[in-house]
């Protein structure tokens, strides 16, 4: 690990803060009903969709109506998405004339943005029309990120009020969050990105002429666009020469923006943010990387601030921070290592000041491998799934980061919202497991915790790795699921791995070695992302009301403090064994068999 890869860590982390911590005062504002100072003219607009909706927003709701509610949303927004798609080849705004996309296609695309996943079985600039990537997949990246914040604020609302039936209005939250907060952030960093040099326009794609020919090699598609493979299971490879290039265009910045800040992660171009025309400067990086940790690292701080003590919501964050900061330091230093394949047949790989050392393979010669590898582990921490490097070519030990960093819940920050109430889960286990070393009734922020909430946390925290394991373990046993490998041994079963991860985890981001756009991923994978995200969040939203329901106790002398050092350490002690050890034998079976293999193999080659 380099001193470059030190000072880039504190550096983001000092700013993450000094913008995280002011901009919960204006999220607090927006989870009640405050005026927002500067944004009058905008409430006007507010109370017209009131209006026009026939909708009191002071109506309050039980957790059950809220989650009615939220459901009825989503699934409206599911059937438009998954519409658009089926007939974007007649509607305006396709210059490339693309086709409309397919069924199963279409339905994974649907599940996957309305869920805030984003996981993406195609390359955006051959498949989707403008009208498509702007109407259905942008707007959706809005919606999904204002249901992720809807949802925290009602469990938030759980712990402050007491004797309550309700949570909130679900309406106005989602009303509130996508004016107040996610339009007027987006709007300001798309300008920013256009500044920096992301494209901005409805253009055509343009060809231009390359300086001289170009002969390549590519797998040879079928009839159903899925490469060809010989007796051997090889893929049968055309030799093509081409003496142009065609480059894409398009309305890039204005869905980059929210794709950051809402944590969806869905890229305009199939490269995502290691796209020139995505992600062009070091500095557009560094902010993309603040824009995915921003709003999720302000919820902690609106947390504290709504339930009346701030240093809950320190608590919180110095948990989150510290998981975050080791898994860090372990993937800077996984890539800045020597391939062992390559040391064994004597090629320089030290860091200097002439070359990068280490492993970049995969990563932009633009970030290197300090800004990729740090890119790398926000985008899982925070169920982003943006990603500005491979991660299929990172090595196995820096590979299994992103999939461990998934595989703890998204909580490590997480995603808008569902990073906040996925540690708040944990965080009420903890208090559990401390009330039963003590044998005393467990007790989180003057509420009791009783056998219906901890039923509701169980399910919250088991039904994401039975998705995970159940599809990984259908998908290495059947023909279809095998057929999408294209490396073989314990990197394929990886990447199967991490595909069902990133979808039931809600994050996106994918191995690219797998073939994921066939009809068994599409559905299979569009089941885990549905699950994941809907199933934790009816198990939250039942949190929320039981407590609110509650009357609220006063702290006696053996009420156990949950904002010191001693509930953080427990807090991290319970995420990492609770969370991460359902996964423990299929992290041995993938990542750390193949680290195993890439380090004995050249020593016994010798």
């Amino acid at each position: 690990m380099t001193s470059q890869s030190i000072l880039l860590l504190a550096v983001f982390l000092v700013v993450l803060l000094l913008l995280s911590y002011p901009l919960a005062k204006l999220i607090v504002r927006v989870a009640g009903d405050e005026p927002i100072p500067g944004m009058g003219w905008l409430a006007r607009c507010e109370h017209g969709l009131y209006r026009l909706a026939g909708m009191s927003p002071n109506e309050e709701m039980g957790w059950k109506s809220y989650a009615l509610a939220l459901l009825l949303f989503n699934t409206l927004g599911a059937l438009v998405t998954y519409a658009l798609q089926r007939v974007q080849v007649w509607l305006p705004l396709n210059p490339q004339h693309f086709a409309n996309v397919s069924a199963d296609s279409s339905f994974n695309t649907a599940v996957s943005f309305i869920s805030n996943t984003n996981w993406q079985g195609y390359g955006g600039e051959s498949t989707m029309s403008y009208l498509t990537q702007m109407l259905v997949l942008a707007v959706q990246n809005f919606f999904s990120a204002a249901t992720g914040i809807a949802v925290a604020f009602a469990l938030i609302r759980g712990f402050a009020r007491h004797s309550s039936q309700s949570v909130g209005n679900f309406w106005r939250d989602m009303t509130r969050s996508t004016m107040y907060l996610l339009l007027p952030l987006s709007l300001v960093f798309a300008v920013v990105l256009m500044g920096q040099g992301v494209i901005q326009n409805f253009d055509a794609y343009k060809d231009v002429s390359l300086v001289q020919a170009l002969t390549y090699q590519q797998p040879k598609a079928g009839a159903d666009g899925q490469a060809t493979k010989d007796a051997s299971g090889n893929p049968v490879l055309e030799t093509l020469t081409t003496s142009t290039q065609t480059l894409a265009m398009g309305p890039v910045a204005s869905q980059e923006a929210i794709k950051m800040i809402g944590t969806n992660g869905g890229g305009f171009f199939n490269a995502n943010s290691a796209h020139p025309y995505e992600n062009p400067t070091p500095l557009s990086n560094f902010m993309q990387m603040l824009a995915i940790f921003l709003i999720p690292a302000a919820l902690c701080f609106v947390f504290g601030r709504m339930v009346g003590d701030i240093r809950q919501g320190w608590a919180v964050l110095a948990a989150m921070t510290v998981i975050f900061v080791i898994m860090t330091v372990v993937v800077l230093f996984a890539e800045q290592q020597s391939h062992p394949g390559l040391s064994a047949l004597g090629i320089d790989q030290a860091h200097s000041l002439l070359q990068s050392g280490g492993n970049m393979e995969g990563k932009e010669t633009r970030f290197g491998i300090s800004a990729s590898a740090l890119f790398a582990a926000i985008t899982t921490a925070a169920s982003c799934g943006a990603v500005n490097a491979m991660h299929d070519s990172f090595t196995a030990l820096g590979g299994m980061v992103p999939l461990a960093l998934m595989q703890m819940g998204e909580v490590v920050f997480g995603g808008v919202g569902s990073g906040l109430y996925g540690m708040l889960v944990f965080a009420i286990m903890a208090v559990f497991i401390a009330g039963l070393m003590i044998g005393r009734t467990p007790e989180y922020l003057g509420k009791k915790i009783q056998s219906f909430e901890m039923k509701m946390t169980a399910i919250a925290i088991l039904a994401v790795p039975l998705l995970v394991l159940g599809g990984t373990a259908i998908a290495v046993m059947v023909t279809a699921g095998t057929a999408g490998i294209f490396n073989p041994g314990a990197h394929g079963f990886t990447e199967i791995l991490y595909a069902f991860s990133s979808a039931a985890n809600n994050n996106g981001s994918a191995f690219g070695g797998l073939s994921a756009n066939t009809p068994f991923y599409n559905i299979s994978l569009a089941i885990a992302m549905w699950f994941g995200r809907f199933v934790i969040i009816i198990a939250i939203l039942a949190i929320a009301g039981s407590l609110a329901a509650k009357k609220r106790l006063e702290p006696n002398a053996g009420t156990m403090p949950t904002h010191g050092p001693l509930f953080v350490v427990l807090l991290i002690g319970v995420v990492v064994l609770v969370g991460v050890l359902n996964y423990v034998p299929s992290l041995a079976l993938g990542p750390i068999v193949e680290h195993l293999h890439m380090s004995v193999a050249p020593a016994l080659a010798h």
